[in-house]
């Protein structure tokens, strides 16, 4: 089919080989080589179609975006023509990454401007989410590990998005991975100078951003960096209750989404959106960096309140704790924890203490030693060891957790562990033989020489985890997020890794074969 991209046709659609709109008389092949197929989005401001180029052998697809004033008010002209320059500046200069589109041509017809990029085929997080559903914390968590590198890509190269949100975030079908789209909103800059001037402002009006998503500094065009981090915080809210912003309430006070009763997820990444959600932007994430860092911190909150007994008394600590995977000073403060006051581990102490208050209803002894000027003070317990049969037994009673522990010989072959949590664990050797996994988290978690052989690990999360040497033969790793995990040595002959995080090095250093799914869905040795 052609496509009349005329606004005022009646008519648009012609047959496919048609050289002008049989309807309008419009000239239905741009530039003498774009045909348009189908429109794939209109706004105010301008369209979007689905083309072919007719000019390259096979005629490959393309998105051709036609930016179209609404007025011909020189002033207006001249605003869009700098708009449509930048984004095609901004393109050119970033879409060398392979999870953004690319810029392939861009020109100016008879006073309306055209875009064309590189044609993403696959379903928006939107989409997916209409189709099936709303995601799991351990799906949004995976979401996050992948697009906060690219997001960081963008701000690397001075670039604020200005409208990530599901719709404008495609799972390409390709190889599974998503793609940030639609850059029509960028601002180059972070310049509070530039943005003060009344020309800018004009400018950026009309690429202000989708409302809901757009943080109130952008809404008044002040973005920065964080503005980005913002809208993330509302994709992944939408991600997990499946419910759009407009349509949720706010707090007539601040101006806060008020999603917390809508979803269920852990405390702490709760926190962590919480953060990225502040309307102030000096109490928001002010770098994907920082998010990263308290995400990795997650299992400290449940994994050592089950396993480290704290101080109940008040007043600052000046030594360290130790844990199933050594020990975190806590004489010095690190940036991006995500909580306020005192040093990581006295912050997290005392969330435990308080978490620890809402759930008993009486205090607990502790033991006690000698301390400063002879006064008693309470010495940590020892974690104790657990068997296979203890976490089978306390996993069925609905215990989720065992982060942060050190495992000796843990045969938990063909068992149901569904979203379980071995966070940064001690796992050499353990045995998970057909197992089910799915959702589990293994981030920095120590699984050398593990045997995972035809384990179910859909979704499964492995960042940064040790699987140097462990049996994954036959493992369904489909979405499994296995960014930045040691595979050296690993061996992934017939496993399944359809839309796994995975880089092409890491598959080099493990073993593959012929029978092996890779991330793109084929089959075959790389």
């Amino acid at each position: 089919m052609s496509y009349c991209i005329n606004p005022d046709c009646s008519k648009p659609k012609n047959p496919p080989t048609v050289s002008h709109c049989q309807s309008c008389g419009a000239e239905l092949l741009l530039r003498g080589r774009y045909r348009m197929i189908r429109a794939l989005g209109r706004g105010g401001f301008g369209a979007t179609f689905l083309a072919r180029d007719e000019l390259l052998p096979g005629k490959p697809p393309c998105v051709v975006k036609q930016l179209r004033p609404s007025t011909e008010a020189p002033h207006i002209l001249e605003m869009a023509r700098d708009l449509f320059k930048r984004e095609a500046k901004i393109l050119g200069m970033i879409g060398n990454h392979p999870q953004l589109p690319r810029l392939l041509d861009y020109f100016e017809s008879e006073q309306e401007f055209f875009l064309v990029q590189e044609y993403i085929n696959g379903l928006t997080l939107q989409q997916e989410v209409k189709r099936g559903g709303p995601f799991t914390e351990a799906g949004v968590k995976q979401f996050l590990c992948e697009i906060l590198s690219m997001v960081q890509y963008v701000h690397d190269n001075h670039v604020i998005h200005r409208d990530i949100k599901p719709a404008n975030i495609i799972r390409r079908d390709q190889d599974k991975k998503l793609v940030l789209i639609d850059f029509g909103a960028v601002k180059d800059k972070v310049n509070p100078a530039l943005a003060a001037s009344s020309d800018q402002t004009a400018l950026t009006a009309y690429a202000i951003g989708t409302p809901g998503y757009a943080p109130p500094e952008q809404m008044a065009m002040r973005p920065v960096y964080a503005s980005d981090i913002y809208a993330l915080g509302v994709t992944c809210i939408y991600l997990l209750s499946a419910k759009a912003p407009k349509d949720m309430s706010y707090d007539p006070n601040t101006g806060e989404l008020l999603w917390r009763e809508q979803i269920h997820i852990s405390d702490h990444f709760a926190k962590v959106l919480q953060k990225m959600l502040e309307i102030s932007v000096k109490h928001r994430y002010q770098t994907v960096e920082s998010i990263h860092r308290d995400l990795d911190l997650e299992p400290y909150m449940e994994g050592l309140a089950q396993n480290m007994a704290f101080p109940t008394t008040s007043g600052p600590t000046t030594s360290g704790y130790t844990s199933g995977s050594g020990p975190v000073s806590g004489s010095s403060p690190q940036p991006g924890m995500g909580y306020s006051g005192g040093s990581p581990s006295s912050r997290m102490a005392a969330a435990i203490r308080a978490r620890r208050e809402r759930s008993h209803s009486g205090p607990k002894s502790t033991p006690l030693g000698p301390g400063r000027n002879g006064s008693p003070t309470p010495l940590p317990r020892a974690a104790t060891a657990l068997s296979s049969d203890d976490v089978k037994q306390k996993y069925t009673k609905g215990r989720r957790d065992f982060s942060l522990q050190v495992f000796k010989d843990l045969d938990l072959q063909r068992t149901l562990l569904g979203e379980i949590n071995f966070n940064q664990s001690k796992l050499p050797s353990a045995n998970f033989q057909g197992s089910d996994l799915s959702n589990a988290n293994f981030g920095r978690a120590n699984l050398s020489r593990a045997t995972l052989r035809n384990a179910k690990l859909v979704k499964a999360y492995f960042h940064y985890a040790n699987l140097e040497g462990a049996d994954l033969r036959g493992a369904n790793l489909a979405r499994a997020c296995l960014s930045n995990a040691n595979l050296r040595g690993a061996n992934l002959c017939g496993a399944d890794l359809t839309g796994a995080l995975i880089s092409d090095d890491q598959l080099d250093s493990a073993r593959t074969n012929w029978s092996t799914v890779m991330p793109n869905g084929r089959r075959g040795k790389l």
